[in-house]
């Protein structure tokens, strides 16, 4: 069975969310700089968010 394309990019989105989640709090933790991370990790949120609309969109309602 095969896994859609936009349903696999969500996934790794999501996984890579958790991982810039881990290393912010890394960073905080020894005081350093997060700033770098925390835009990356809001860029990936604005992805997902795009990607899920226009998933749910695309596959319509569900009957």
């Amino acid at each position: 069975m095969e896994e859609d394309p936009d349903t696999y990019r969500i996934l790794r989105l999501r996984a890579e969310i958790l991982e810039l989640g881990s290393a912010i709090r890394q960073l905080q933790r020894e005081g350093l700089d997060d700033a770098a991370a925390q835009l990356l990790i809001a860029r990936k949120r604005a992805q997902l968010d795009h990607l899920v609309k226009t998933t749910s969109t695309a596959s319509g309602p569900k009957a």
